[in-house]
């Protein structure tokens, strides 16, 4: 893997992403387990069990429908979510039966910040790449809600420490409104949904996968000769683990604002 590769360019019916100054956040993190002991410093509700009782009901009906008109229990007991930088949508997926993971839901991204290629510091504006997971809700985030990541994780640091960097910035998030600095910005009808899914799944099921396209039909614009040495077998992971899941070109979902269908 050597070399500039290119991706062929988006084609979307995208309005602009927002773009919104850094902001210095007082935000309280609710690690799992502590989240209804906290204090709540910004935001609607102070505790996940008040977000979970204002949103469940509704959220659940529409949930409970998509999962059972495709043959699937809800809740479910495992959940991969796949965010696809490029393309700028989250896919969910569930194992059926026999295993097979089974797409359920996609989301736009109608947010971002960055370029192709993974998060190195503290302020770089990028959004990670690897395999992460969910260790926490946010029912008080300033983007009305918001599930945290383990970014840096295990690999993050590895690598860090192997080029002397410090200051890898933290507070990764998938959360609502339309803004990014970092994280994965849905809009606030799509992480209502998205926060009750993974509360009624159960964290310790939940998989976040972070890839600058989707490997499965293409290459990220990334030039691999400048790039970070370590970055080729960040990839060669990414592309493994997407091959397991069947994500299609032509995907419809619906921006959550204005109800505008998006085709890719």
């Amino acid at each position: 893997m050597i070399g500039m590769y290119k991706c062929r360019p988006l084609q979307s019916l995208f309005l602009s992403t927002l773009v919104v100054a850094s902001l210095l956040s007082t935000l309280a993190i609710y690690p799992v387990g502590l989240a209804d002991s906290a204090l709540a410093k910004r935001g609607k509700h102070s505790t996940v069990s008040g977000a979970v009782k204002e949103y469940g009901p509704l959220v659940r009906d529409r949930l409970k429908f998509r999962f059972e008109s495709r043959g699937f229990a809800y809740p479910p007991h495992k959940l991969t979510m796949i965010g696809l930088k490029d393309e700028r949508v989250l896919h969910i997926f569930t194992p059926d039966k026999k295993g097979k993971n089974q797409l359920i839901l996609s989301y736009p991204i109608v947010g971002v910040s960055g370029n192709p290629g993974p998060k190195l510091k503290e302020g770089d504006r990028q959004i990670p790449e690897g395999i992460y997971k969910i260790i926490g809700f946010k029912p008080n985030s300033i983007a009305h809600l918001a599930l945290l990541l383990n970014y840096p994780n295990k690999d993050d640091i590895k690598y860090a420490r192997q080029e002397k960097r410090s200051n890898l910035g933290s507070d990764i998030e998938i959360h609502g409104s339309f803004w990014s600095t970092g994280c994965l910005a849905m809009g606030d009808s799509a992480i209502e949904e998205i926060f009750i899914l993974a509360h009624d799944t159960g964290l310790r099921g939940i998989e976040v996968i972070l890839s600058p396209c989707n490997f499965n039909l293409k290459e990220p614009e990334v030039d691999m000769k400048t790039g970070p040495k370590w970055l080729p077998e960040v990839y060669s992971r990414l592309r493994e683990r997407l091959a397991q899941f069947e994500i299609v070109k032509e995907i419809s979902t619906t921006i959550p604002w204005n109800n505008q269908i998006l085709s890719q």
